[in-house]
């Protein structure tokens, strides 16, 4: 009986350790603060890499990413902004400074 309680206690505990480590935005990250596109935004200003897509609105629309301004807008991912580069590759800035690309 001891060794049937401590096997469910065992199996419950790591699946509660596997499940956490599916979720975006965790550990360092912080958390989710919003969604850019089907992107996580991370509480640090990165996006996620997570394959799971961020939640919708009450209409069914995702937040889309939009293009900064050409006047000097910055195009940070915490404001949902990209900037198109020289051969057209899209990106954003994390609060780091490094640049997300999409």
């Amino acid at each position: 009986m001891f060794y049937l309680c401590f096997f469910a206690f065992a199996a419950l505990f790591l699946a509660g350790d596997a499940l956490a480590q599916n979720t975006p935005c965790s550990g360092k990250k912080g958390g989710i603060a919003a969604c850019r596109g089907t992107k996580f935004l991370c509480n640090d200003g990165s996006l996620s890499a997570s394959k799971k897509i961020c939640g919708v609105d009450e209409e069914g629309r995702t937040q889309a990413m939009q293009p900064a301004d050409k006047n000097g807008e910055s195009c940070t991912c915490r404001a949902g902004l990209y900037c198109t580069g020289p051969r057209g590759g899209r990106f954003c800035l994390t609060d780091e400074n490094a640049k997300y690309y999409f």
